[in-house]
């Protein structure tokens, strides 16, 4: 039922499950690693404003517990929930839960016949299962359990290989593994529903994978990321810093067209130097329509263009259901745009001998309000922008995130790099159409001047490293 997500930061261990009752379906979940992280939240909101619901506030969240309780109206809702998810273990109809065995029991006394009924009759099938978070049980003490539930007018039979109907008892021992207490903090009792979609992590898996660059994304960052744009069937996707096509992959696997750019001519062709270790150049059929091939998703594939996101080529009108996409930072991947360094050196830009203008630095304030100002003209409404931000940590602040008056915040979900560096996952809808006077909007109103401290995030990032090698030269000095 658990299950371990390193990427995220330094605690190894993430778990979590679903539970939800009949009448008013609810989801349970929890994120270890950040107790007011929003990553769950934000992508079961998206994933339930897709399927046309929408999030409850009246959810219930402890502390230090791997389970989250969220109202959902309906079980085919919760099962298309976990079609796409791949944050949510499983998912549950919740019977009852307490503090104390007591507790459960009394609950569950207290949960109404008629909608246990569809699930006990004689002529069904079932088993129990029971799940302990951070201790293990004897099978003397598991079914020992079990058999405390014979007040429950099971009339089936018990079938342990193919049942019916599968049914949970998940305890709750906290999160210290050096401090378990003899009882449960929490149980629950629930019907089995749907699993989640973890498997995809690991069958999209970049090591897996046919082609691949210095900062192709990890498999379950970009289904989180298809996830909060909301993409689904027949959406036309697309990403300007293309690179290996690692984000048009998921977003083609929901069924969406997609399509990219990237200014670097070698990578879009799949020519030059390769990634992977023991190889010196990339392969004949090493692009992005092999690795959409590769998973049986070629036919959603558009094409990828070599293009500089600051010079959009597309016709007025073009309008796209998402934008998913990840700038580069200047750390892997230079910064870069068409354009000399130097006003001068425009004459020579223009050259009939250069087919492609020679390229300069591009500043990452520059990037960020490019895309925006991208997103808000090309966009349908309520198309959602989907990207990630690096952040020196010290110096955040939620007024340093790029904003553009045709685009609403809507989620801002914080992934660890370093001590001193993270990125933030930031996903915005547009809700007003963009108007020409629009076109400048951020250098209008003074807020322009915050953003250019992202400019300097290579020296941040990089000053950190070099301050760590420093302390280890000297502790090994001692």
């Amino acid at each position: 039922m658990g299950f371990h997500w390193p990427p995220f930061c330094s605690i190894s261990h993430l778990h979590l499950h679903v539970l939800a009752p009949a009448s008013q379906l609810g989801f349970l979940s929890r994120l270890f690693y950040r107790i007011n992280s929003y990553w769950f939240i934000t992508e079961i909101k998206s994933l339930l404003s897709l399927h046309g619901g929408q999030f409850s506030g009246e959810q219930e969240i402890r502390v230090n517990s791997p389970f989250w309780i969220l109202s959902i109206p309906s079980e085919e809702m919760a099962r298309g929930l976990m079609k796409r998810t791949v944050c949510a273990k499983s998912i549950f109809e919740l019977w009852g839960h307490g503090r104390s065995a007591g507790e459960l029991y009394a609950s569950l006394k207290n949960y109404p016949v008629d909608k246990m009924l569809p699930y006990l009759q004689s002529d069904s099938t079932y088993k129990i299962h029971i799940h302990t978070f951070n201790k293990t049980l004897t099978q003397a003490q598991k079914i020992k359990k079990i058999d405390a539930l014979e007040f429950l007018p099971f009339k089936g039979k018990v079938n342990l290989k193919k049942p019916e109907h599968i049914f949970w008892i998940l305890e709750d021992y906290g999160m210290d593994p050096n401090n378990v207490p003899e009882e449960p903090f929490h149980l629950y009792f629930g019907r089995w529903i749907a699993d989640g979609q973890r498997e995809l992590i690991e069958s999209y898996s970049v090591k897996k994978r046919h082609f691949i660059g210095n900062t192709s994304m990890d498999a379950c960052l970009s289904f989180i990321m298809a996830n909060h744009g909301r993409v689904k069937p027949d959406d036309v996707v697309y990403d300007p810093f293309v690179g290996t096509g690692g984000l048009l992959i998921s977003s083609a696997h929901f069924g969406a067209y997609v399509c990219g750019t990237d200014i670097d001519y070698n990578t879009i062709h799949g020519l030059g130097k390769a990634t992977r270790k023991n190889q010196k150049w990339r392969g004949p059929d090493e692009n992005i329509r092999a690795n959409l091939r590769q998973y049986g998703l070629e036919k959603y594939y558009l094409d990828a263009l070599v293009s500089d996101s600051s010079r959009p080529i597309w016709r007025k009108g073009m309008l796209f259901d998402a934008v998913i996409t990840d700038p580069p930072y200047g750390i892997r991947e230079a910064t870069r745009r068409t354009g000399a360094q130097k006003e001068t050196d425009k004459t020579a830009e223009r050259s009939t001998e250069n087919h492609i203008f020679v390229s300069s630095s591009y500043h990452l304030s520059d990037i960020f309000f490019d895309l925006l100002k991208f997103a808000a003209e090309y966009l349908v409404m309520g198309g959602r922008l989907v990207y990630w931000l690096p952040i020196y940590r010290p110096e955040y602040t939620e007024e340093i995130i790029p904003r553009h008056p045709c685009l609403k915040l809507i989620s801002n979900c914080e992934q660890m790099l370093s001590s001193h560096t993270s990125r933030r996952l930031i996903t915005m809808e547009k809700v007003k159409e963009f108007k020409d006077q629009d076109q400048n909007s951020y250098l209008l109103d003074g807020q322009y001047m915050p953003y250019r401290g992202h400019n300097s995030f290579r020296e941040k990032y990089f000053s950190g490293v070099t301050k760590r090698i420093a302390k280890e030269e000297k502790d090994n000095q001692k």
